[in-house]
């Protein structure tokens, strides 16, 4: 029974013990007696059990899952195969990563992309985020405590301002101008992510902890009895408090456990229980095989991974060559000024702003709750540049750039970066500006009835399951009639970053003015 035991000290966890073991399974149970706890038992098991990702089970495997539930022992193995049989080329799960239950909540178990030289992949126990992050966080106004009567003085738009020759200057002005009086009446965040509260800490607990410390500073600057007697009475009601609350979330966690509870969410639930969460920050991406960890290293492989699924490349020739050939013929677009939807820009339509839900700004930091505090005499001046960029044609440069927030797609490999969706945060008065010329745009196209009544998706009132309706409509008409229905889906793979728009919009634009 060959094994090797590692003595590792963390300084949240104690002592853990590694073991490293290979044998077999009636040796087991004496091993697991001789260790002392916590530990984590790494090894070839050499079992198969859908417990752990097989398809089938066989003799050794049922005797794993006996000495695992003989010990109350922890599975850290997520369902990945970390061996690849070269006879039958084939993968299997036969490596396993035991632990004692008190490690459970802070390990993820990996497995490595590449052999090595070796039939098994490599297992990585990565020890997951504890307490709060480290990492830097762009500051952020708290807009619960600004001042925004000294804000809508400070941030006083005139027009002289908004009449210079240059629209992007103008645009730059405005925006360092609102800025500003930000900066001087709302005050902004810190640096550092706020600690991570466990998830059964509410209102009680935090109002009996500060009462605890508020007594607790009475009686250091005035040690006498009548304020000892008052801490010591703070102090067990804050701890009281917390039994409390934690014991009921724990009972109200473990009731809610049954057959219908995904393993991820129930594991998820008791990392917060622990204070443990997730990390705030992608920590490592692979790119050819390679794990990149560096931050500008990472946001060059997810930039090239986001331009790789736009890119032309994806195209086949013949269509490579026609795309090429239609983009070098000019636009002709002719309308009249005189249509309603070339008509200046109306304070009305600007007002459509108070209904704006606060958003995350972009690089500019202009927020809509800023915009929304304006004076009425800076929100005209606003519609005034509104109109110059309208009828000059002239888009800011400014507003050509976004902040670019990589999201994790779930139940995907968090280090590949195609598995991340990316959400552009542009100008908030870009985005008005977009908003006000959009609903134009669509009025246009829902009275003139351009758009296909059988679309649902990007139309207000509309909802997809309109489209199920019809169908399930048409199903139960052909069974009555004793028809046959074809019904025919597309699922095409990233449809709205590949899909070409120039030519669509060109032949649209031309029939509907």
């Amino acid at each position: 029974m060959p094994t090797s035991l590692l003595e590792h000290p963390t300084a949240l966890l104690g002592t853990t013990n590694a073991i490293d073991s290979y044998c077999k399974p009636r040796d087991l149970n004496r091993l697991v007696d001789e260790l002392p706890t916590p530990f984590i038992i790494l090894g070839d098991f050499n079992g198969h059990s859908p417990l752990w990702g097989s398809k089938n089970t066989n003799l050794r495997g049922r005797q794993i899952e006996e000495f695992v539930n003989t010990h109350s022992l922890c599975l850290l193995n997520n369902g990945e195969d970390a061996h690849f049989h070269q006879r039958s080329r084939t993968f299997h799960s036969l490596d396993l990563a035991l632990c004692t239950p008190s490690l459970a909540p802070y390990f993820n178990f990996r497995v490595g992309v590449d052999l090595r030289d070796s039939d098994h992949f490599p297992i990585f126990l990565d020890r997951v985020n504890v307490g709060s992050n480290d990492a830097p966080r762009p500051t952020r106004y708290l807009f619960h405590r600004a001042d925004w009567t000294n804000f809508a003085l400070r941030a006083l738009i005139t027009r002289d301002m908004v009449e210079g020759e240059n629209l992007n200057e103008v645009v730059n002005l405005v925006t360092k101008t609102i800025i500003s009086a930000a900066d001087d009446s709302i005050p902004k965040s810190g640096l550092s992510f706020p600690k991570n509260r466990k998830p059964w800490w509410n209102k009680y607990c935090t109002d009996t902890n500060r009462d605890q410390r508020r007594a607790w500073n009475v009686f250091r600057r005035h040690p006498t009895s009548a304020n000892q007697i008052a801490f010591q009475r703070a102090k067990s009601i804050a701890r009281w408090a917390r039994r409390k609350s934690e014991r009921g979330y724990w009972i109200k966690f473990v009731s809610g456990i049954n057959s219908s509870v995904i393993a991820k969410d129930m594991w998820d639930n008791v990392r917060r229980a622990c204070g443990i969460y997730p990390e705030k920050r992608i920590s490592c991406l692979r790119k050819n095989g390679q794990e990149v960890r560096n931050i500008s290293d990472m946001v060059d492989v997810l930039a090239e991974a986001f331009a790789s699924i736009c890119s032309a490349s994806n195209y086949t020739e013949p269509f490579l060559t026609h795309k090429n050939r239609t983009e070098r013929i000019k636009l002709r677009f002719q309308t009249t000024k005189h249509i309603s939807c070339n008509t200046d820009l109306t304070i009305f339509e600007l007002h459509t702003l108070s209904v704006l839900k606060h958003t995350s700004p972009g690089p500019d930091e202009v927020t809509y709750s800023m915009l929304q505090h304006l004076s009425e005499h800076s929100l005209l001046n606003i519609l005034y540049m509104f109109n110059r960029i309208w009828k000059e044609r002239v888009f800011p440069d400014c507003w050509k750039h976004a902040f670019i927030i990589p999201i994790p797609k779930p139940g995907k490999d968090p280090q590949d970066p195609l598995n991340y969706r990316p959400i552009a945060l542009t100008s908030c008065m870009c985005k008005l500006f977009e908003r006000i010329v959009n609903v134009r745009l669509v009025h246009i196209l829902e009275k003139n009835e351009y758009i296909s009544p059988f679309q649902s998706g990007f139309r207000k009132s509309r909802s997809t399951i309109d489209n199920l309706m019809s169908l399930e409509t048409d199903i139960r008409v052909a069974f009555l009639k004793r028809n046959h229905l074809v019904s025919i889906f597309f699922d095409i793979y990233k449809a709205y970053d590949r899909t070409w728009r120039l030519w669509h919009h060109e032949k649209s634009i031309r029939s509907w003015f």
